[in-house]
């Protein structure tokens, strides 16, 4: 049967409509201020990356980014108020993904799933740790560092930001790989006070926090736990030059609420993978990630990986949160 051009044109119309606002969206955006959250208290580093982000992606997208802190429970409540938030592209999640693999596992009574709730939309980069000790420890390299915590078991104290954190579980991996016994401090502030008195003697914290301290010599940098050495301390060898197949990284990236729309999505992605491209930009996060844009698909089986990896640290140290 031939429908008359009138009746075509009208079933043609009416297939399209349920589309049309979807690419109308999708063109316009955006059209006004987005929010990023950040999990975590302003100064935090991972705040820092968050604002040079923000910065770049608004030149880039003509409107403002708006930066919202929302600490607390270890990341989740900010990531949280991302899941809850409308999937528009307006709310975007500032995620330390390792924090977020972590959580997963530590926290029993999350109302979310992460893999699951929030759209990768573009990693950041990682962010180097580094082994520190307080310079009353008897040891100037890891294997020495090693030799000593296993003729002291019970004796160290390790230093992290609370139960659960990376600076707490990059330690507890440490402990599994080399068999040693430390004793776990937790601090809900700083605890680079008592690191630098030698209330406690090692920490695996952020190389941005402590890399001014280990260059007046103030602290005593053992080695960095990513995979390589690092361009800002290259003297300093990798944990893993001594421990094979260690390594630990903190990992920052965008997110937004599941079933944001692909096409913003993919704009975000291309825009934020443009903006780290800027040598500008490079300059100013390198003592805080090293940049490693990915589409979002191998974001995604990356964070599904990270997850999987420290779920597993998580459950053979018995880490319960705080």
């Amino acid at each position: 049967m031939t429908l008359p051009r009138r009746a075509f044109l009208r079933l043609a119309t009416a297939a399209l409509l349920p589309v049309l606002p979807r690419i109308a969206s999708a063109e316009s955006y955006p059209s006004r201020p987005v929010r990023l959250i950040v999990p975590f208290p302003a100064g935090n580093a991972s705040d820092v990356v968050a604002r040079l982000v923000a910065q770049a992606l608004s030149e880039r997208l003509g409107q403002s980014v708006i930066v919202e802190n929302r600490p607390g429970a270890g990341g989740t409540i900010g990531t949280e108020a991302v899941v809850r938030a409308a999937p528009d592209g307006y709310t975007l999640a500032m995620e330390v993904v390792t924090s977020n693999a972590i959580n997963a596992a530590v926290y029993t009574n999350l109302t979310f799933d992460f893999v699951r709730d929030i759209a990768p939309v573009a990693s950041i980069g990682s962010a180097p740790y580094i082994v520190v000790v307080n310079p009353s420890v008897p040891a100037k390299t890891i294997p020495e560092f090693i030799a000593y915590a296993k003729a002291n078991p019970g004796k160290i104290n390790m230093a992290s930001t609370g139960s659960g954190t990376p600076t707490h579980v990059f330690g507890e991996l440490f402990k599994t790989m080399t068999g040693t016994d430390m004793v776990h401090v937790p601090y809900r502030g700083s605890f680079m006070t008592d690191l630098l008195s030698g209330q406690v003697q090692v920490v695996f914290g952020p190389m941005s926090q402590s890399i001014e301290y280990i260059r007046a010599g103030k602290l005593h940098g053992l080695a960095v736990t990513t995979a390589a050495r690092q361009a800002a301390l290259p003297d300093v060898p990798a944990v893993s030059e001594f421990v094979p197949g260690y390594e630990a990284r903190a990992w920052y990236g965008i997110g937004a609420p599941r079933n944001t729309p692909a096409e913003i999505v993919e704009r975000l992605n291309k825009e934020i993978n443009a903006g780290l491209a800027d040598p500008k930009i490079q300059a100013r996060l390198a003592d805080l990630a090293a940049a490693m844009p990915m589409t979002t698909a191998d974001f995604a089986a990356f964070t599904a990986a990270e997850s999987q990896k420290w779920a597993a640290v998580v459950r053979a140290a018995n880490i319960k949160a705080n």
